[in-house]
């Protein structure tokens, strides 16, 4: 028999006899991908194993209650559950639509037309009290925020606990959140304040916004007075931190993630899911293009074919060698160049180093006389990123060069034309959530077109690192339905051609 009983809005306890124990650790019990590069994996101080449930405590994440209930279904064991284990909102989703509705929420002086499936994530968190929104980039995760704070606000008005914290990965994003709420009509200045480097860590207003960077060290106390926790693009936070914070949130009853992407792993899921709730995917990337609500996304591959003797010198080297040599390739990083500057409209370059990449690919364009060209990296601090945003937002031939950590996730440019990955891996969530820079629509953009620049450096059936991770993009662009053609460029043919327009870039491809 298993019987599940609430310890506080962190855990439920699972009492079942040792046989049942033994079993739900094994379910819950899953291999961290690339464990076996961890340090802590090489010193042998860990077995690269990540375990929900506690055999010796018998405690689980309250998120994972679900589960709980399946593997008691599944393996027939009679089971019991106490009374406030759940907790369910019997409110309506008609007052729930009136109620967002009567916020009249703007942007730039406009009414926000709410879309079905933002009602239907703001009712879902509502109805459930927790939730995991999977929504993609650019689908207004913004506004679905803010309708939840604005409604757990009077929920919470006479309770002792009546603040709502806001956790965002980036100080960017938090300046952006708190633009947003402004630009939506509330009066940010006396509801809400900011959380980061260089303000003050004692909550003071009813609506703290922070990245979860100021705060995972924070002692208990400190989050003793939240009742309500929102975390925007989840997926971003490192687990243990996100489990430091969410841990210490113990009489914090109303929990809401938000991320436009998962992983695709088990382990990453089921963490977050057992700090926030089951994941609610209420729409996707295809379906909003398809109603004209994400820009039309339109995908180039642009695959680099290598000289016999570039592939010779790559042929037994290692992935860190091969990356080297690539984002140092003069040939290389002039043709980055020369795309970027014969792109027509705004343009986000995104690079992965900063010295031996970044750099150098602002020095070639930075002098360029029809472009405003910006460089974006982690040493540029909060309000010099924003400042350029700003003015990309009213520019039609700017050229961003940006750190995938500065650029890549949460940062909202309108007026986005084209999106040019001047390196790229395989990871699926920072790929995706890059690709949503390019998916807001403008006053004047219904389309965007993505660059992915790869390299061919194989010999025979032997594909080289980077090949291969390309290969793995593809996929992602099968999965999400995106439209994308390939094609291949020699490279050796850019190699004099400093200024060469890239025009005719489809004529050199087969």
């Amino acid at each position: 028999m298993i019987v599940v009983s609430k310890v506080n809005d962190v855990y439920i306890h699972v009492d079942a006899d040792r046989g049942i124990q033994a079993e739900l650790s094994d379910f819950f019990t899953f291999q961290v991908p690339g464990y076996q590069f961890t340090p802590q994996y090489r010193s042998r101080v860990w077995d690269g194993k990540i375990r929900l449930y506690s055999y010796a405590t018998g405690k689980i994440f309250a998120g994972l209650l679900p589960y709980i209930r399946q593997f008691a279904k599944d393996k027939n064991i009679e089971y019991f559950e106490a009374k406030d284990v759940e907790s369910i909102n019997n409110i309506k989703k008609e007052e729930v639509i009136k109620f967002v509705d009567s916020l009249k929420p703007q942007s730039r002086g406009k009414p926000l037309e709410i879309r079905d499936y933002q009602y239907e994530a703001i009712y879902s968190s509502i109805k459930y009290n927790r939730n995991m929104i999977l929504s993609p980039t650019a689908s207004g995760k913004s506004l679905i925020i803010y309708s939840l704070i604005r409604f757990y606000r009077l929920l919470l008005k006479k309770e002792k606990n009546n603040k709502i914290l806001i956790i965002v990965p980036t100080t960017s994003l938090v300046e952006q959140m708190y633009s947003d709420f402004k630009d939506y009509g509330w009066n940010v200045t006396n509801y809400c304040q900011k959380i980061y480097q260089g303000f003050t860590k004692e909550a003071k207003k009813e609506v703290v916004i922070s990245t979860w960077q100021s705060i995972y060290k924070m002692p208990k106390s400190f989050f003793k007075d939240f009742g309500c926790v929102l975390g925007d693009e989840a997926h971003l936070f490192k687990a243990k931190s996100l489990m430091s914070i969410m841990t210490k949130l113990e009489q914090c009853k109303f929990r809401t993630g938000l991320t436009g992407t998962l992983d695709g792993t088990k382990t990453h899921k089921l963490v977050l899911e057992g700090l926030f709730g089951v994941v609610n995917k209420v729409t996707s990337t295809k379906t909003l293009m398809d109603k004209k609500q994400l820009a039309k996304l339109s995908v180039k591959c642009l695959v680099l074919k290598h000289t016999q003797q570039s592939r010779e010198y790559i042929k037994n080297k290692s992935y860190q060698e091969e990356v080297d040599y690539l984002v140092r390739n003069e040939t290389r990083n002039n043709f980055v160049k020369n795309l970027c500057l014969d792109l027509q409209g705004n343009t986000l370059c995104l690079f992965q180093f900063v010295e031996k990449h970044g750099e150098v690919l602002y020095n070639l364009l930075k002098d360029s006389p029809n472009k405003k060209v910006f460089f974006i990296h982690g040493g540029v601090e909060t309000d010099e990123r924003e400042r350029v945003r700003g003015i990309v937002e009213k520019s039609d031939n700017a050229i961003i060069i940006a750190s995938y950590g500065t650029f890549s996730t949460g940062v909202n440019i309108r007026n986005l034309h084209n999106l040019v990955f001047a390196f790229s891996g395989k990871s699926r969530i920072r790929h995706l959530q890059s690709i949503g820079r390019s998916l807001r629509l403008g006053d004047n953009k219904t389309d965007a077109t993505m660059y992915d620049i790869t390299d061919d450096l194989s010999i025979g059936e032997n594909k080289n690192y980077t090949l291969q991770h390309f290969l793995e993009r593809i996929n992602i662009y099968n999965e999400e339905q995106f439209d994308y053609e390939i094609h291949n460029v020699e490279l050796k043919k850019w190699q004099h051609q400093q200024n060469h327009h890239m025009f005719l870039l489809v004529r050199l491809s087969s």
